[in-house]
């Protein structure tokens, strides 16, 4: 198995989605970002309002609408922080 990224969602009343993930997409105030486990640590502003991309093992995907907040990237893997985060209307395919 590849390795995993630890992924949190969190907003400000609670914890919406926490669990393992290939990768994240979300979009800063400098541009759309891809996160991998090993990514290198940073700290981002969420561009508002915008969406994040939790991309799970076998190819399911969670979306969440999120407004405001920030995205940290650590040795431990990413944690969005988010004002509001709510699942996304699935898109038609």
């Amino acid at each position: 198995m590849a390795n995993q990224l630890h992924v949190e969602v969190v907003a400000v009343e609670e914890k919406v989605w926490v669990g393992e993930a290939e990768m994240l997409v979300a979009r800063t105030t400098e541009g759309e970002i891809g996160v991998l486990p090993g990514h290198a640590p940073l700290l981002g502003l969420l561009k508002e309002p915008s969406q994040v991309r939790v991309k799970l093992a076998g190819g399911d995907q969670l979306t969440y609408d999120v407004a405001g907040g920030f995205l940290s990237i650590d040795a431990n893997g990413v944690t969005v922080l988010a004002e509001s985060a709510t699942p996304a209307t699935p898109e038609s395919h």
